[in-house]
């Protein structure tokens, strides 16, 4: 749990957020830092135990916050599947109904298949696909012209560094990745002269259950942060794996008014690893 941010509390209270991919990991970070920041989170994941965690363990942090600091907002979980289009147009209903019209959305929800592009088996590559970029489309479609019908709200899809760069072993993600970004791209410019932003946020090595699934033995981090040239892999020039809170706070800034004159755009979140 993020602590008190001072002069920041009420950034988005009185607005409602949707986030993808909510059970853990960069969904849990984001949920968590927009509803402490006074956000109406509804809370999404097909995972039903840890989105109703991330809620409870929310509320208790907010008990042991002083009166004078605690949160406007809230942190609501609800169970959403994004590969499936009626769970997610029943479920934002719900959502707007409860919690009332989604200004922000968060697509975070993603998994990673891993293996050689030329051996992957389909059933990866659909399963990566249906999630990381159908998921996506979903849920978007979903939200995004209500909010233009409104006149405003902002949309920030977590991508990846893996969709802007080959890596070896991750071609079906890799693809999804880049397809979700280019497919937000092309929304926000649709939408653009409905006040509705949309953008990427394209994090690199996070310290996530994800990542650390990728870690075999002993130094298994330190081997990220430097970098393996068999695998044509450079290390993160900042030294250090991101916390999920670094991404969460990236997507917060372009979900806020701070960032009202940004649209269509893919920030890099790694350390420099990409070198761009």
């Amino acid at each position: 749990m993020p602590e008190h941010i001072p002069g920041r509390s009420g950034e988005f209270t009185g607005r409602t957020a949707l986030v993808t991919g909510a059970a853990q990991g960069i969904g849990a970070a984001v949920a968590d830092l927009l509803a402490t920041l006074g956000a109406r989170v509804a809370a999404t994941d097909r995972a039903r135990p840890g989105v109703e965690a991330l809620a409870a363990e929310w509320s208790l942090a907010q008990e042991k916050t002083p009166d004078g600091e605690r949160s406007e907002g809230s942190l609501t979980p609800y169970v959403m599947d994004v590969t499936d289009r009626g769970s997610v147009e029943s479920t934002v209903a719900a959502i707007e109904r409860r919690l009332g019209p989604v200004d922000v959305l968060v697509n975070v929800a993603g998994i990673l298949r891993t293996g050689p592009a030329a051996v992957l088996s389909a059933q990866d590559w659909a399963d990566t696909f249906a999630v990381n970029t159908t998921g996506v489309y979903h849920v978007s479609q979903a939200v995004a012209p209500l909010m233009a019908a409104r006149g405003s709200g902002a949309v920030v899809t977590v991508g990846s560094n893996a969709a802007g760069i080959p890596r070896t072993g991750m071609a079906a993600y890799a693809a999804s990745k880049a397809a979700a970004a280019m497919f937000t791209k092309c929304l926000g410019l649709e939408l653009a002269g409905s006040g509705v932003r949309c953008n990427v946020v394209a994090p690199g090595s996070t310290d996530t259950p994800m990542q650390r699934a990728l870690w075999t033995g002993p130094g298994a981090e330190q081997r990220v942060i430097d970098g393996d040239p068999s695998t044509y892999r450079t290390g993160i020039p900042l030294g250090r794996i991101a916390d999920p809170g670094d991404i969460a706070e990236t997507v917060a800034f372009l979900a806020s008014d701070r960032a009202r004159h940004i649209t269509m755009q893919e920030l890099y979140v790694d350390g420099g690893a990409t070198l761009r």
